[in-house]
């Protein structure tokens, strides 16, 4: 009974995904005072894309046409680990925190090779640019996570779960962790989602070459990956409530918030990202320090 309820919360989370990528875009442009495309564009794009043929470059080996797959894997995989709309059915010890990141990491490391396999220029250029910004996300997401761990004892997702108080070593952490996390989603200001600039672009050049079916796969991945990590950052850092109805609303608030800094802020320059991550690194070491001193 367990493992069912598991998967379908894995499933709803899935299905749900799109959803979140919708919303937020909507909101921006409500604020823009724009009427933007419908609240379902990004299902109807996943559809349309599956129906679509692909094309690949003769110059790309296996590494491009199985990147996808690694990449939705991946996705997916995270998906079971993580808590989302029934977090009291998670198994004890199945889940580590870590086990996340680096599930995410090995996505990522596979569409980097994909950029860099076709030959093409803003692929390779996508492809340095990403594992640039990883190499300063990742340690600043270690030790957020770590930190938050350090009340729980251990790194287990299910001992992580609501039930904390506010300190101000989780608050620390909590908004170190929402700082990596519009990195990992490439949103602004690491990233613009939006935008088809090739100079400025670092996720959506890696993935210039890829069509149908195969982006498809790639932009449903991207959806998951950012509703596993809004709803680890409402679980772990926002202990308000529990239960479905609590974490639909915080994931609604987030993803509000979110839309707004995307509005009010803009695009940085890549080296400016350096600064902004290394801030993020610096708030997760205030935060195991704040937790040794017992605040």
């Amino acid at each position: 009974m367990k493992i069912t309820v598991i998967i379908l919360q894995a499933v709803l989370l899935i299905a749900a995904s799109p959803f979140i990528s919708g919303f937020i875009k909507k909101l921006k442009n409500h604020i823009r005072m724009r009427k933007g495309a419908p609240l379902l564009q990004p299902y109807h794009n996943i559809v349309k894309l599956f129906g679509k043929d692909e094309t690949i470059s003769k110059d790309s080996s296996y590494i491009f046409r199985i990147a996808p797959y690694v990449l939705i894997t991946t996705a997916v995989a995270a998906a079971l680990l993580s808590p989302s709309f029934f977090p009291s059915f998670q198994i004890s010890g199945t889940g580590d925190i870590f086990i996340i990141i680096f599930i995410f990491a090995l996505g990522r490391f596979f569409t980097a090779l994909a950029g860099l396999d076709t030959g093409s220029t803003f692929g390779g250029m996508g492809s340095s640019r990403e594992m640039f910004i990883s190499a300063l996300a990742e340690p600043a997401f270690l030790v957020s996570v770590f930190a938050a761990s350090l009340a729980a004892g251990n790194t287990g997702i299910s001992s992580l779960l609501p039930g904390g108080v506010f300190k101000i070593s989780l608050v620390c952490s909590g908004l170190a962790f929402y700082l990596v996390l519009l990195a990992e989603t490439a949103r602004v200001p690491v990233d613009n989602q939006e935008t088809h600039l090739e100079l400025t672009m670092i996720h959506e050049a890696m993935i210039l070459e890829y069509s149908g079916k195969s982006l498809a796969l790639i932009e449903l991945a991207g959806h998951i990956k950012q509703l596993v990590l809004l709803s680890l950052l409402v679980y772990i850092f926002i202990p308000v409530g529990s239960g479905t109805g609590f974490y639909i609303i915080k994931i609604v608030a987030v993803a509000a918030v979110t839309a707004i800094i995307e509005v009010a802020l803009a695009k940085m320059r890549l080296f400016r990202v350096v600064d902004y991550l290394i801030f993020s690194f610096v708030l997760s070491l205030a935060a195991v320090t704040a937790f040794i001193m017992g605040v």
